[in-house]
């Protein structure tokens, strides 16, 4: 590790903090380490030192000497309006999504064509509500989730894929392409036999090596679409590449994939971990960014992986989540400063009866649950063991 101590007031977006002057049991912070990510955070770590130390190995300001090279833009992006007010408008953007991806999806079976036109706009409409609260529509999508498989899987991906984008400050119109890409990276799979697509077993040696053709129908597709953002294709080229040249279709490693390529293939992979899948079990967000952690460096970029977890959290949006009174809520809104510390929105009392109206905690307030004890997140709850339906009490 290449350490180096500087004043809180040099500190700046994509620095990584890797020790403090005073003991991490006398800070509110939750992570031995943790990556720079907005000037709210450096408010927070100026109220409780003076001085830290960066690892320069994992600067990501693209000046810090880092061995990961710059990943962060500079656009500065702030909640212009709350969740509540948001998931109105997201309500009709993800409509539009849908409407789109299905036209889309329509277009390639009957002409064998991409139409891009129904897409475009409804990306553009979802990014600018990512870019007023990211959390709106990734709430909505976890609450929602009624289409099929391969719907589900591209519009997750596409939220997730812009919304990590806006964390990482990039401008609007590089979101823009991250969220088509999201929604394209395997629309080449509508070139594959129903056959393949629908089993249930353990590929064979020879439906992996057909499966994998699917990148290459999907690249195919995009360049022969008219209106497409310039180097869209290449984000989907490379989402099956991996840092250590085990990916494919050409086996690129390291700084070969484009910073914008390997967030596809880091979300793809998270994406289709936490989804629901035929051939395996759908993993919980926490576990499924373990594991992404443990292949950091060798399958995915080291540092992407990083401000990935710091961008999903520890308690995701529309996460059931089990108070410490036994109460039950959905998160509806992260912390950045304190991921322990989310927006939650109580939906069933301690007896697993639902409470009505709602009510709202945001635990960085430590609103009281006892005379002696604040509100605190005991554990993740598996959504499907509710007795009721989240949606009802937001759509």
């Amino acid at each position: 590790m290449d350490k180096k101590q500087i004043p809180v007031a040099e500190l700046r977006p994509g620095m990584y903090v890797t020790e403090l002057d005073r003991p991490w049991i006398e800070t509110p912070f939750a992570f031995q380490g943790f990556p720079i990510t907005s000037a709210d955070q450096i408010n927070e770590v100026k109220k409780h030192c003076e001085t830290v130390f960066i690892d320069l190995d994992r600067d990501t300001t693209g000046d810090g000497g880092g061995k990961q090279g710059g990943i962060r833009g500079t656009v500065v992006y702030k909640e212009v309006t709350s969740v509540e007010r948001e998931m109105v408008v997201a309500k009709e953007v993800y409509s539009a999504v849908e409407t789109g991806v299905q036209a889309s999806l329509e277009s390639i079976r009957t002409t064998g064509e991409l139409d891009p036109k129904p897409l475009t706009s409804a990306v553009g409409s979802m990014t600018r509500s990512i870019e007023r609260n990211p959390d709106a529509m990734m709430l909505l999508f976890r609450i929602k989730q009624k289409g099929g498989e391969e719907f589900n899987r591209a519009v997750d991906t596409s939220i997730h894929m812009t919304t990590f984008g806006r964390f990482l400050q990039f401008p609007g119109e590089r979101l823009e392409m991250l969220g088509l890409a999201g929604l394209l990276l395997d629309i080449g799979k509508t070139k594959l036999p129903d056959a393949l697509l629908e089993k249930k077993d353990a590929l064979t040696a020879e439906d992996y090596q057909l499966s994998k053709t699917h990148v290459m129908h999907s690249v195919e597709l995009i360049r022969a679409a008219p209106g497409l953002p310039k180097g869209l294709d290449e984000v989907v080229l490379q989402h099956h590449e991996r840092q250590d040249g085990s990916g494919y279709p050409r086996g690129l490693k390291g700084r070969q994939i484009t910073i914008d390529g390997a967030i596809a293939g880091l979300v793809n992979s998270y994406s289709a971990l936490t989804s629901k899948r035929g051939y395996a079990e759908q993993e919980s967000p926490s576990n499924a960014l373990g594991k992404l952690y443990k292949v950091r460096g060798k399958l995915f970029h080291e540092a992407l992986v990083e401000q990935f977890i710091q961008c999903i959290g520890i308690y995701p949006v529309g996460s059931t989540v089990e108070l410490n009174t036994g109460e039950v809520g959905i998160v509806i809104a992260q912390n950045l400063v304190r991921r322990l510390q989310p927006r939650v929105m109580v939906i069933l009392d301690a007896s697993w009866k639902p409470i009505k109206p709602q009510v709202i905690l945001d635990l960085i307030k430590e609103p009281r649950a006892t005379s002696d004890e604040p509100y605190r997140i005991k554990r993740t709850l598996p959504r499907d063991k509710l007795p009721i339906n989240p949606e009802e009490f937001f759509l």
